[in-house]
């Protein structure tokens, strides 16, 4: 299971994205799980890095999921028209 922070904004987005792909790289089953449930203080930009994330899990023929979404970032993910892609587990 992949971690995110406790913050991940626009600052943090790149550095956090690469976190996440060094992980895809140790992750060895089919299942690619990203738990959210630290993540307390975000923007869209944690919206875009969990969009790329996804689209290279999937890339690499993972199944994606998200554990423990924080609610308000489930509104915001609603609001753009995208939850249905981050579906939490």
């Amino acid at each position: 299971m992949l971690v995110l922070p406790e913050e991940l904004t626009h600052v943090q987005a790149t550095a956090c994205l690469e976190l996440l792909r060094q992980g895809l790289g140790s992750e060895s089953g089919r299942q690619v799980v990203v738990d959210a449930s630290r993540l307390s203080r975000f923007d869209s930009a944690a919206l875009a890095v969990l969009l790329e994330f996804r689209r290279e899990s999937l890339a690499l023929g993972k199944d994606f999921s998200i554990s423990a979404l924080p609610n308000r970032l489930r509104d915001l993910a609603t609001l753009y028209g995208i939850v249905d892609l981050l579906q939490a587990q």
